[in-house]
């Protein structure tokens, strides 16, 4: 009898843990969603990518001036109405690719890359620097 009780205690410890980590993904879920169309900054894979509110040349713009900000060697721009790629280097040799994507006549995408693994650091300070010069 003991031995029932047991494996039934065992069981409904499993399930309760089951239930709660699913609780927990759900949620997380339901708030990447839910604050997904307020222009939110995601890191995924080494790649630090956000949507601003502003206009593509602007926002091209701005990139170049936060950059140069940082004191940062440009080393190169491709640039054509929907896509510029912006590509600098750190003084420790670090490369730093800023995508810049037009979504609609007002909203932009921004993703930035540092180095091959990515960097979030600094690439969130190039992030504020690139804002701060909207």
């Amino acid at each position: 009898m003991p031995m029932m009780s047991l494996r039934s205690s065992l069981r409904v410890v499993a399930t309760l843990l089951l239930a709660g980590a699913l609780t927990f993904q759900t949620g997380c879920l339901v708030a990447a969603a839910g604050a997904a169309g307020a222009g939110t900054v995601a890191y995924i894979r080494g790649e630090l990518t956000s949507t601003l509110d502003t206009p593509y040349e602007t926002a091209v713009r701005a990139s170049n001036r936060g950059l140069q900000t940082l004191e940062f060697a440009k080393i190169s721009e491709n640039k054509d109405a929907l896509t510029a790629i912006l590509i600098y280097r750190t003084a420790e040799d670090k490369k730093i690719e800023v995508k810049v994507a037009k979504v609609t006549e007002a909203s932009t995408k921004i993703s930035i890359r540092v180095g091959i693994f990515g960097d979030e650091k600094l690439s969130l300070t190039v992030l504020e620097k690139i804002k701060e010069n909207l």
